[in-house]
C-alpha cells in the first residue's frame, strides 16, 4: 500500500493524468456500424409493410450498407491496432458492423 502511495505522488486518490485518446477511425466506424443498423432495419421494416415484396430501392440500400459495414470493419481493426489508445469505440464498431453484416447474410440465405 505504501508503495501504491509513492507513485501516486503521496495522496490517495490523486489524477492520472495521460495522453491516451479515443481514436477517431473508431469512432467512424461505431458511427458507421449504426448507420448501417439503422438502414437494414428500416429496409426490413418497409419491405414487411409492402406486403413481403421488397422494391429495388431496398436492395440498392442494404449494397450500400454492406459496402459501410465493410469501411467501418476495416476502420475498426485498423483503429484497433493502435498504440495508447481507449479501445470502447473500436470494439463497438467491430461489434456493429459485424452484426449488420450477419444479418445482411441472413437475408440474403432466406431470400434463396
Amino acid at each position: 500500500m505504501n508503495q501504491d502511495r509513492k507513485e501516486w505522488g503521496g495522496k490517495k486518490g490523486a489524477y492520472v493524468f495521460t495522453a491516451r485518446r479515443h481514436p477517431e477511425k473508431g469512432i467512424m466506424s461505431m458511427i458507421l456500424g449504426v448507420v448501417s443498423l439503422v438502414s437494414i432495419g428500416a429496409a426490413v421494416y418497409l419491405s414487411y409493410q409492402n406486403g413481403g415484396s421488397a422494391k429495388p430501392q431496398y436492395g440498392a440500400a442494404v449494397f450500400l450498407v454492406m459496402l459501410y459495414a465493410f469501411a467501418g470493419l476495416a476502420l475498426g481493426v485498423v483503429s484497433r491496432m493502435e498504440k495508447d489508445k481507449y479501445y470502447l469505440f473500436p470494439h463497438l464498431g467491430i461489434g456493429l458492423n459485424f452484426l449488420s453484416l450477419a444479418l445482411i447474410s441472413m437475408i440474403l440465405y432466406s431470400g434463396i
